[in-house]
């Protein structure tokens, strides 16, 4: 029988003895899911191409008790086989096993929104400001480099499910609320490339269930992070006032997500073995009121 006190959060979210893998670990929703896994008591690894900007999300972020770690693995480029297989093999030499990655890594791609509805217009404005290079280089990014990522650390995933039971070990991917929606936002490269994040996660899910595995994803709305702030300060973290996410007029919450949101959603999907391929927005409402699922 379980007993009330089991049923604390501090025991529901522990994740203290895990092992986990955040790329984009440097910087936005990739370091609000590795600060928060680390402050429950895990040991987090960072990827990321910028080896000085993991090295100082590990620094500042992390948890100043000791309950877990954040530790930066890099430098890593998901989009390149050779630096993905490199990590495996790295982390391989340090840790048996691994229970959760999260394929936090992204980019967001060219605009081209049409201001009226001529055809000649819509074909101007699309036609000259997209390349197929461009929309190359952003699913290359937002959906091979999830798909190959994921593949990379099975071994060690599985191994985390021997140890903590099946299904236990599990993968969240990081695809968007704009790959549930119908709205281009002048971006078509971007948005049609996370809804195949969004297809892939539940590819995955299904297929990666024979390996007892889990796969999740988690669909952000406006977070602030270096894609939709430009830009971020000494400690990695980004901002994103208010008044601008007001501007777009269709988030009902009227402001961007915070790091605790996002990390309530991470312990969530990482914790609960009962959820398997689960699409999870947190959005601020806004696909209430834009046209999506």
């Amino acid at each position: 029988m379980v007993k009330t006190s089991d049923l604390q959060a501090s025991t529901l979210f522990s994740v203290a003895g895990y092992v986990c893998v955040v790329t984009g670990g440097g910087t936005g929703i990739g370091l609000m899911a590795a600060q928060a896994l680390a402050a429950n008591g895990a040991k987090v690894y960072i990827l990321g191409r910028r080896v000085e900007a993991l090295e100082n999300a590990a620094r500042v972020h992390n948890p100043p008790d000791g309950s877990g770690e954040i530790i930066p693995l890099g430098p890593c480029d998901v989009t390149k086989k050779e630096d993905l297989e490199k990590a495996y093999q790295e982390l391989s030499k340090r840790e048996k096993y691994i229970n959760l990655l999260v394929a936090a890594a992204g980019t967001t791609g060219t605009k081209a929104e049409p201001a009226h509805d001529s055809a000649n217009d819509l074909k101007a404005r699309l036609w000259n400001n997209e390349t197929p290079e461009a929309w190359n280089q952003v699913f290359n990014t937002n959906v091979t480099s999830v798909y190959f990522t994921t593949v990379a650390f099975l071994p060690l995933l599985q191994a985390g499910t021997d140890t903590h039971g099946h299904l236990a070990a599990s993968v969240i991917v990081i695809s968007s609320m704009s790959g549930l929606m119908r709205h281009a936002q002048g971006h078509f490269n971007y948005n049609t490339a996370k809804g195949a994040t969004v297809h892939l996660a539940k590819l995955m899910s299904a297929e990666f269930q024979r390996a007892r595995i889990r796969v999740n994803s988690i669909a952000p709305g406006y977070f602030p992070s270096e894609m939709t702030a430009k830009q971020s300060g000494p400690d990695q973290k980004s901002e994103l006032p208010a008044e601008k996410v007001q501007e777009k007029g269709h988030v009902p919450a009227m402001r961007a997500g915070s790091d605790e949101e996002m990390a309530q959603a991470v312990l969530f999907l990482a914790k609960n073995a009962y959820v398997d391929g689960e699409i999870l927005a947190v959005d601020g409402g806004t696909l209430n009121v834009v046209s999506g699922r």
